[in-house]
């Protein structure tokens, strides 16, 4: 479950980051223009509730949950890099942010399934 948490502190920093510092945090693969402020602050109140909800599942619910949960918001990402590939945005963001973040989320909702299963031991 470290790993997890540590997805958790990440999501929430990159939360707060988008409320503090929108434009400056605006990596996200496609063009700002200058309305887009409400739209960031928005990702940040998203990326914020979804990290805090990492520990809101350590602290409540077994490796299957927090597992299932893991694989299923790992669309997140997938849907921001078809987002950001669908506007002629970056392909290094498309695939080295949202891809890869959604490749370490599955991984460690295999893992935290696995380990639910048995198949792991923490030992």
């Amino acid at each position: 479950m470290g790993l997890s948490g540590l997805l958790g502190l990440g999501i929430i920093a990159i939360g707060v980051r988008f409320l503090l510092a929108p434009r400056a945090a605006a990596a996200y693969g496609v063009a700002i223009n200058e309305d887009a402020g409400a739209y960031l602050s928005a990702k940040g109140v998203r990326d914020i509730v979804s990290g805090l909800v990492v520990f809101l599942l350590i602290a409540t619910a077994g490796h299957r949950v927090l597992g299932g949960w893991m694989l299923v918001m790992a669309l997140i990402p997938i849907g921001d890099a078809v987002v950001v590939l669908r506007s002629g945005g970056s392909k290094a963001a498309a695939y080295g942010w949202h891809v890869a973040t959604a490749v370490v989320m599955a991984v460690i909702g295999i893992l935290l399934l696995a380990q639910d299963s048995g198949i792991i031991s923490t030992g």
